[in-house]
């Protein structure tokens, strides 16, 4: 789950972590008041949208003056904001953030995330901050640096002043450098993040530190030991397939391509979108219907995917355990049915009750393109996308 930039702040702020003076608007007038509570200029105006980038976009401006703060609300307020994170729609502002301006000398890198490698979190740092750290990351892997995060004692003093002395941190910012990041490591495990980004951290003149901009994921597997994290969602920033696949307990992601994929089980879902690309075709979401699915489950996600106006086909790939293929097949039938559908579908079951899961979908009525096996149904799949719609 994502949260605005000043939700973050706000948490960071409750954990002793210096923020900027701000004030939320989500209309002009209450923006302009905002500016004049916060005092003299400069304001800096920042859209809030779940995405990166928003600089580049045009949705952060730094004004000097009243008029320029007026201009640049009234230009960021209601813009559909466009950045390599929302896509080629981009998002709409319905929320700004004014906080009062910042003297910085130094821009720092600073975020907690789970290293897969490791097994652990880990404190990520580098003095390119500011910028993507993918690319950093991309171009210039030695500049960030590392230390883990013990899950019970949070990270070490001593990892933190190795990081500060890899940084080339002078003076009072070096105890102010530990502080924060100890603070917010204790973020990221307390309120069970899967990320917390302080990105930049600035340094000042007078070598203070402060959370210039913040981001931070919550894990959704977490919610049920975080009830006030549901104050703080923003349905208006999300996918509303997404949103209601939630509700059926359907995990679903929408993407670009042309394949709608129905698959039981994430690892089984990545594959299946991997062996699509390998056979030249582009998959139009991840779905998984977990091992438990119903019938009812199974026809509210093929619902879902053909909100997706691209989806020209429709790959199901299913492995029988916990869950029956013979069930499966009973909702896609179903599904196809009420959706009345017109794209091809192609079907790939194995495992647990298979036969009966194909005497039913060859009973049915139902045009269905059965497959041997994942490559069969992907090679299919993309034919069938190819051919357009059915």
């Amino acid at each position: 789950m994502k949260i605005h930039e000043y939700q973050a702040k706000q948490l960071l702020k409750q954990h002793q972590i210096p923020v900027p003076r701000g004030v939320v608007a989500v209309n002009v007038e209450q923006a302009l008041a905002g500016a004049q509570e916060l005092g003299d200029g400069p304001w800096v105006v920042k859209a809030q949208i779940h995405a990166g980038g928003r600089g580049k976009g045009g949705g952060v401006r730094v004004t000097r003056t009243m008029e320029e703060c007026r201009q640049a609300i009234e230009a960021i307020l209601g813009m559909q904001l466009v950045t390599h994170q929302t896509g080629p729609g981009g998002q709409q502002v319905g929320t700004i953030l004014i906080e009062e301006g910042c003297d910085i000398a130094r821009e720092i890198y600073c975020g907690m995330v789970i290293d897969r490698a490791r097994e652990k979190p880990v404190l990520m740092a580098s003095a390119e901050g500011g910028m993507d750290i993918e690319e950093v990351a991309a171009t210039r892997p030695d500049a960030i640096f590392f230390e883990e995060i013990d899950l019970e004692n949070g990270l070490s003093e001593q990892a933190a002043r190795s990081v500060a002395a890899r940084l080339d941190l002078e003076g009072k910012t070096i105890d102010q450098f530990v502080d924060v990041v100890c603070k917010l490591a204790r973020v990221f495990v307390e309120e069970d993040c899967s990320l917390a980004e302080i990105n930049p951290m600035v340094v000042t003149t007078s070598g203070d530190v402060i959370a210039l901009d913040a981001k931070i994921n919550f894990d959704d597997n977490a919610e049920f030991r975080h009830p006030d994290h549901a104050e703080l969602r923003d349905l208006a920033e999300e996918d509303p397939r997404e949103t209601r696949a939630s509700e059926w307990d359907l995990s679903y992601v929408g993407m670009d391509g042309t394949i709608g994929c129905m698959v039981n089980g994430a690892g089984l879902a990545m594959a299946t979108m991997d062996i699509i690309k390998l056979h030249g075709g582009e998959p139009a979401n991840f779905l998984d219907v977990g091992g438990t699915a119903t019938a009812d489950r199974v026809t509210e996600a093929f619902k879902i995917i053909l909100e997706d106006p691209d989806v020209a086909a429709i790959l199901v790939n299913i492995f029988g355990g916990i869950i029956r293929c013979d069930l499966i097949a009973e909702g896609i039938v179903q599904a196809a049915r009420e959706t009345q559908l017109q794209v091809p579908l192609i079907v790939r079951l194995e495992g647990n009750s298979v036969a009966e899961g194909h005497a039913l979908l060859e009973s049915s009525g139902i045009h269905v393109i059965s497959a041997d096996d994942l490559a069969d149904a992907a090679r299919k799949a993309v034919a069938a996308a190819e051919g357009g719609r059915g």
